[in-house]
């Protein structure tokens, strides 16, 4: 039985990773795709920013996402933590990506059926307040001299391993 994953994006800052990630999660079989904060997304109906920067936006998203923005589910949230809410009542497992004291190996974590993965912000990762309103963070052994990866690569990482689990 496939997993029921849910990527969630807060305050991405390039758009170029958004439509990798968009990319990415529809290729691993997510369910839907929601970006949070200052997180750019697809034009929408309705859409309340200014028309050149929504544009801009959706041009640069679909540059990298090969149409996968229309077979993804998706959705936009300002608030983050109203999208954790909506999920949480839903039964989701939250669980987010970081390095933590905390956190658990991705190579060691037994996901849940109905998973909320949440990614953070490039440089600075998940937010100490995101991760006290998760029920779990995992993250990617690192063994090399560099403690990271790009947003898009952990993502894929951290889906697969989740997917396949």
């Amino acid at each position: 039985m496939q997993k029921q994953i849910v990527l969630l994006a807060d305050n991405i800052r390039s758009s170029h990773n958004v439509g990798s990630l968009f990319r990415t999660a529809e290729c691993l079989g997510v369910k839907a795709f929601y970006l949070c904060g200052y997180t750019p997304h697809p034009r929408k109906k309705n859409d309340d920013r200014l028309p050149h920067v929504a544009l801009k936006n959706h041009n640069q998203i679909i540059k990298t996402s090969l149409g996968s923005e229309k077979s993804l589910k998706w959705k936009y949230y300002k608030n983050l933590t109203d999208a954790i809410n909506k999920f949480k009542s839903q039964g989701y497992r939250i669980v987010a990506l970081e390095q933590a004291s905390n956190s658990i190996k991705l190579n060691e974590y037994l996901p849940r059926n109905k998973t909320v993965l949440i990614i953070g912000n490039e440089p600075k990762g998940v937010s100490a307040t995101t991760l006290d309103l998760c029920d779990d963070i995992i993250e990617i052994p690192m063994h090399g001299q560099k403690e990271s990866l790009n947003v898009v690569q952990a993502a894929a990482i951290a889906l697969y391993g989740l997917q396949e689990a």
